[in-house]
């Protein structure tokens, strides 16, 4: 009986994911090769918006739009572009979606365009959104490029909101612009501050590479 339940296990829903390419696609820009916490990519916008849980999300959000469409539409084109203008195609590429993304984000908010202010137009040179284009979406499919860009949109998005959680609540005391401590909460200024990106990002690294690492030897 037991093995039988065992078997079922092994060939259910959930072991079909774990087997399929496709859904591996995806996984791997969320965990085994997070674009912040394994690979260290886009550390630019990762320290210098994510003083705030809203920011971080918004920042997280717009680059995986652009990962997206530029993915996608890099994939459609990869036969079409001549490998001598390849680096320079996917960059006018990136930088059509990231003004259609400029615009969307003003017409939304313009308080967030201002907290974001010129870091929405570095998203072009985001070394992981043209890494991507030019080590995955150039050589394989339309589908897989799209997981490909989600789970690695996903990952980084997951990784400045860690960021961004941690620096808000501890520099203001609030989370998303809510407060969540009592007055008598001495905040921590420091954590808003540039200092406090890189020692907030050090101590995510070293829990997430540790809780990796552990994972890996179970």
């Amino acid at each position: 009986m037991l093995n039988k339940t065992k078997d079922k296990a092994e060939t259910g829903f959930l072991a079909s994911l774990k087997d399929s390419p496709s859904t591996d696609e995806f996984i791997k820009g969320l965990w085994r090769e997070n674009p912040v916490f394994v690979q260290v990519l886009g550390m630019c916008p990762t320290l210098a918006v994510s003083n705030t849980a809203g920011n971080a999300m918004a920042m997280g959000l717009a680059t995986t739009f652009v990962l997206l469409m530029s993915n996608m539409l890099v994939s459609s084109l990869r036969n079409f572009i001549p490998k001598q203008v390849r680096i320079a195609s996917y960059i006018l590429i990136i930088a059509s979606f990231v003004t259609v993304t400029d615009y969307m984000i003003q017409a939304i908010s313009v308080d967030l365009h201002k907290a974001l202010g010129a870091f929405i137009s570095l998203i072009v040179v985001n070394c992981l959104i043209l890494g991507r284009a030019e080590a995955f979406a150039s050589k394989n499919t339309i589908g897989k490029s799209f997981l490909d860009a989600l789970g690695m949109g996903l990952g980084f998005t997951f990784a400045l909101l860690c960021l961004g959680a941690v620096r808000e609540l501890v520099g203001n005391g609030s989370l998303f612009g809510y407060a969540l401590l009592p007055g008598s909460y001495q905040e921590w200024v420091v954590m808003i501050l540039p200092a406090g990106g890189f020692f907030t990002l050090a101590i995510w690294l070293l829990l997430f590479n540790g809780f990796k690492a552990k994972s890996q030897k179970a």
